[in-house]
């Protein structure tokens, strides 16, 4: 009888420590901090590329806009040409017609850069969406890890649960925010 309920208590030994082994908590508390520290990187270098490329964007319209002024003024030079008394015609009528191909080369040019400008912006724009996914995923994911530390203080498998679905939450908008294009 004696070995019978040594058994006993052994097994429940067992039972109990199974259910007091909180080691698959801290495992999962580990994961999570990594795929935190991975989601908080993917999302800073989100947002430096997108405040670079606004940088750039920016830079872009400057000169869209410089050569629309000086569109504007060899325009208005010819106007003036057009209304005014001259002495010399001939020397009027070719910085007329200089001007002209400066306005028609300079327009073609501007068309040129209000692509690349629009498609800079396009661009920001999506690097600001990628962002947002990467940062409501760290969030998600810092909040699972949290969660899940709760668990270690209650012993309550309920929090480790809740904290294993905000972190799969969290990975699955990290990994959306990599697939924005």
């Amino acid at each position: 009888m004696s070995t019978e309920h040594e058994m006993e208590e052994l097994q429940e030994a067992a039972e109990h420590g199974r259910e007091n082994n909180l080691a698959h908590v801290s495992l999962t508390m580990s994961i999570l901090a990594v795929l935190v520290a991975i989601a908080a990187l993917l999302s800073h270098r989100s947002h430096t590329e997108e405040v670079l490329l606004q940088n750039k964007a920016t830079d872009t319209w400057g000169y869209y806009q410089a050569k629309n002024i000086r569109r504007h003024t060899m325009s208005q030079v010819d106007e003036l040409l057009k209304v005014l008394p001259l002495k010399d015609a001939v020397a009027a009528d070719a910085l007329r017609k200089k001007n002209e191909e400066e306005i028609g080369k300079s327009t073609v040019e501007q068309a040129q850069i209000l692509k690349e400008a629009t498609a800079m912006e396009s661009e920001v724009k999506l690097f600001e969406h990628r962002a947002n996914r990467y940062d409501l995923g760290e969030t998600l994911l810092e909040v699972g890890l949290v969660i899940c530390s709760i668990t270690l203080l209650t012993r309550r498998r309920a929090y480790w649960i809740a904290g294993l679905a905000f972190g799969m939450a969290g990975v699955v908008l990290t990994i959306l925010g990599a697939l924005v294009h």
